[in-house]
């Protein structure tokens, strides 16, 4: 049976969740508040953050500056604190980076980047205050192996975990914790909200085999609730991980011929 240093009861806890209002930040919003959990939403739309029974709506723009810092304050007047921060908004880009426009780059490190710095620079205070915290980054598979047709996004994402596993040290002794979760195909609209081009024929047949939103949820919050550094999910892709670090020249050579066959 698995032992863990620091079992965390959700109920109560007051989470703020970026990206709520569809996907896996719905479903996590949705399934915290299922174990009692006091949650505040962040997204872009309104509307679709008022439907969400028993959210706190917070709309704005992640990349507008100062509206991270204002959004934890708004968790903070409603609740008083904030216990946990899921950093889940993010944005993709089907486009090879020699000729991808540096314009729609800027906007996808922006949001998959900058703004969880930001909503994180603007948590920790009040999280070292009362000696306690859970920061949780959600990137991707992507971001623990390149995959040539999301080369910048993959790059994004290596950024966040970098940034997740620095944080973790930074912060060693506050009582503050980091969590990387590191999604492979989650059936979502990602593919229809990226900045620009489309993944390969085979990744888009693919979705058959995708995870849903809520199975994805399901193993955040548990990672949550066991207190993990790092959540691969489904649990297959730590060995595709592991495949593309013991044999990276097999692993690039599949998927040069995803990626060839894509842009043939």
């Amino acid at each position: 049976m698995a032992c863990y240093s620091h079992l965390v009861n959700c109920a109560g806890k007051v989470v703020l969740v970026t990206g709520a209002s569809e996907g896996i930040g719905l479903a996590c919003a949705r399934g915290l508040l299922a174990r009692g959990a006091k949650v505040a939403g962040i997204a872009r739309s309104e509307a679709k953050l008022r439907a969400i029974d028993g959210v706190f709506p917070i709309p704005g723009d992640l990349t507008e500056p100062g509206f991270p810092a204002r959004a934890v304050q708004q968790t903070l007047n409603q609740f008083g604190r904030v216990d946990i921060l899921v950093n889940n908004a993010g944005v993709g880009l089907y486009a090879p980076s020699w000729k991808a426009s540096l314009d729609d780059t800027r906007c996808m490190f922006e949001l998959n980047v900058m703004a969880p710095l930001a909503m994180t620079q603007a948590v920790v205070p009040h999280m070292k205050a009362t000696g306690t915290g859970l920061i949780v980054n959600v990137g991707s598979i992507a971001g623990k192996m390149t995959l040539p047709w999301l080369t910048l996004y993959s790059a994004s994402k290596y950024a966040l975990g970098s940034f997740t596993d620095g944080l973790r040290i930074e912060l060693a002794g506050t009582g503050i914790r980091t969590l990387m979760v590191c999604p492979s195909y989650v059936n979502t609209g990602f593919q229809s909200h990226v900045l620009g081009g489309k993944p390969p024929a085979r990744i888009f047949r693919a979705r058959g085999m995708a995870i849903t939103p809520e199975q994805c949820a399901e193993a955040i919050i548990r990672g949550i609730e066991r207190d993990k550094r790092t959540v691969v999910t489904p649990k297959l892709g730590w060995a595709m991980i592991a495949a593309a670090r013991l044999f990276p020249r097999l692993v690039d050579a599949q998927l040069r011929r995803v990626n060839e066959s894509h842009s043939a």
